[in-house]
């Protein structure tokens, strides 16, 4: 018996389970990760009852698709939800000693270009549809439209306005023809959420950062403008890139970079607010965002079948309100911030 809880994704009618698996970790993001270890991996959320998965052509350029869609063709295809996204198209590098493997530190051998176009969207989603596998995913995402990787202001203005005049057109008619079920946002920063929602007629968002138990800006302008429009987030970083998963310890990541001495201090006082409730810092990093009436999952992402045992264990554990109220009252939680178990 399932004991993951689904939620519906904005108004596209697809169920997911509100406990996901985010596939950058199987794309060796970081870390080598062996074929064995990732489908390893994959059949441990399987079993724990995981049925909602997320992956992306750059996520080890196409390396975590293929693993993902070797370990999903295997079973039926009406009892798992996927995502994956658009914006790059891969192709073979023509020079090994050359290529820049970036943070994928096994990645295959593909470089990659941005292209927002009704082409490029269209052959990105038919390469992805090949490397996992499958005949067709539920949701599509268009993937890093913001400053995180395009610079400066005109670079993302150039973004918006080739998705808007040629690339909105690919995800709409896969949408309207029922080949997809919701299209989506893939984004790292704040800022684009009320302009695409202005824009285009959007589903959800996988939003990175920034909403944590170290952040919850989004709350004064994010999240009011999609429950607005009647759009769900998936939070894809619920352990902040790493910090609220190891602690304050030295070299913990923080936004995919070294957490700064605040950040350390910060984590360090939540941390301790946690332990005197008996409580794993993870454990609240994981409940903390489902909290939120907009948030419809969390997809934390694993490299070893023991991260999803504890993900698993850490969605289950018990905790008291009066943790979340010693957060507030000591102003590491925003007084507004919605918490488990609020009446």
């Amino acid at each position: 018996m399932n004991t993951i809880k689904t939620r519906t994704v904005g108004q596209t009618g697809l169920e997911v389970t509100e406990m996901g698996m985010g596939g950058a970790p199987i794309g060796d993001l970081f870390e080598l990760v062996s074929e064995t270890q990732a489908q390893d991996t994959l059949q441990a959320a399987w079993d724990a009852g995981i049925r909602y998965f997320d992956t992306a052509p750059y996520y080890g350029y196409g390396k975590s698709e293929h693993r993902l869609g070797h370990f999903l063709r295997q079973q039926t295809r009406e009892e798992f939800a996927i995502s994956t996204k658009v914006g790059r198209v891969l192709k073979a590098t023509r020079d090994l000693k050359t290529f820049d493997k970036d943070m994928w530190i096994g990645g295959l051998p593909f470089e990659y270009a941005f292209d927002y176009s009704y082409d490029g969207i269209m052959r990105s989603y038919e390469d992805s549809l090949q490397r996992l596998s499958l005949h067709a995913v539920d949701l599509l995402l268009i993937h890093d439209p913001d400053y995180f990787f395009h610079t400066s202001e005109d670079m993302v203005t150039a973004t918006l306005a080739q998705i808007y005049t040629s690339g909105w057109r690919a995800l709409d008619e896969l949408r309207s023809s029922g080949q997809i079920k919701g299209i989506g946002v893939g984004l790292n920063m704040m800022g684009l959420i009320p302009r695409f929602l202005d824009m285009i007629d959007i589903d959800f968002f996988i939003v990175a950062m920034p909403y944590t138990l170290l952040d919850q800006d989004p709350l004064d302008e994010e999240f009011p403008k999609c429950a607005e429009h009647g759009a769900d987030i998936v939070i894809g970083s619920v352990f902040a890139s790493g910090i609220l998963a190891t602690g304050p310890v030295e070299g913990a990541l923080y936004a995919y970079d070294t957490a700064t001495s605040e950040i350390l201090e910060k984590t360090r006082k939540i941390e301790t607010i946690c332990k005197a409730h008996n409580v794993p810092l993870p454990a609240a990093a994981i409940q903390f965002p489902l909290a939120h009436p907009s948030v419809t999952a969390i997809i934390p992402g694993a490299l070893k079948p023991e991260y999803i045992h504890a993900n698993i264990k850490n969605y289950q554990h018990p905790i008291p309100q009066d943790l979340w109220a010693e957060l507030k009252s000591e102003g590491l939680l925003r007084e507004d911030a919605p918490t488990p178990g609020e009446v």
